[in-house]
């Protein structure tokens, strides 16, 4: 039988805003300025990830995926359901997620690490093949804040990329970054998932990239479950709909 190492049972996952009341009818009723208002994000998803299954997850933009990713990798608790990872460890590779703006980049590989579960000592064992997979150079001993995207994308991948999980979760960092990094990631991405016993969820939009390292989708469309399965199967389904 094979081992689950990723059970979601029906997650929600709600974002709190204030809804501005403008000074016109503040002045003419007794209520408070403000009032919250509450945006339903996951809409009570349920699923299953097996040990080893490499996992796209696709659906059009504002569905919840980065949302769900973000809950996985236990940056926030879902408001109901639950998430179990089965004790295993876990990285989220997104765009400045997790970075200290404040930090250089150097500083900033080891805070990761750290939230990763690594000791100091693991850390330095990959730092210099962090940082030359990562092409830096001298921005390494730069600030994070001065960053473009491109440059967190580098960052954000190679940490990840190096520092291996027993799961990893991939928000869209696969598209970003000039020709040659693309292409360079989605290699070391292959080389990664190549490992049975490594477990990988990728967020992209990127059709091609997910029909080449996928074995299934899920599709979410409007933050609630739509269709899981091989990836021959859900991926045509979704091209055709979003069509």
């Amino acid at each position: 039988m094979e081992e689950v190492v990723i059970s979601v049972k029906d997650v929600k996952i709600r974002y709190r805003f204030l809804k501005k009341i403008s000074l016109l009818k503040s002045m003419f009723s007794l209520k408070k300025f403000a009032k919250t208002e509450y945006f339903e994000a996951v809409k009570g998803i349920t699923f299953d990830v097996k040990k080893g299954q490499i996992l796209g997850i696709v659906g059009k933009n504002g569905s919840g995926k980065s949302t769900l990713l973000r809950a996985l990798a236990g940056i926030f608790s879902p408001d109901e359901g639950s998430i179990d990872l089965h004790g295993h460890s876990i990285s989220l590779m997104s765009i400045g997620v997790g970075f200290n703006g404040a930090l250089t980049g150097r500083e900033n590989i080891y805070l990761s690490g750290t939230l990763l579960g690594f000791s100091r000592e693991q850390i330095n064992e990959k730092i210099d093949d962090i940082i030359e997979f990562s092409e830096l150079g001298k921005f390494i001993d730069r600030p994070v804040k001065t960053y473009s995207s491109g440059m967190h994308s580098k960052l954000a991948f190679s940490i990840t990329a190096i520092l291996e999980t027993e799961i990893m979760l991939v928000d869209e960092v696969l598209s970003v970054g000039d020709a040659r990094f693309k292409k360079k990631s989605y290699e070391k991405m292959k080389s990664l998932i190549e490992n049975s016993d490594r477990t990988v969820l990728i967020v992209s939009h990127s059709m091609d990239a997910l029909q080449k390292l996928c074995d299934s989708i899920l599709w979410i469309h409007d933050g609630e479950f739509k269709m899981m399965g091989k990836t021959e199967e859900v991926l045509p389904e979704y091209i055709k709909f979003m069509s």
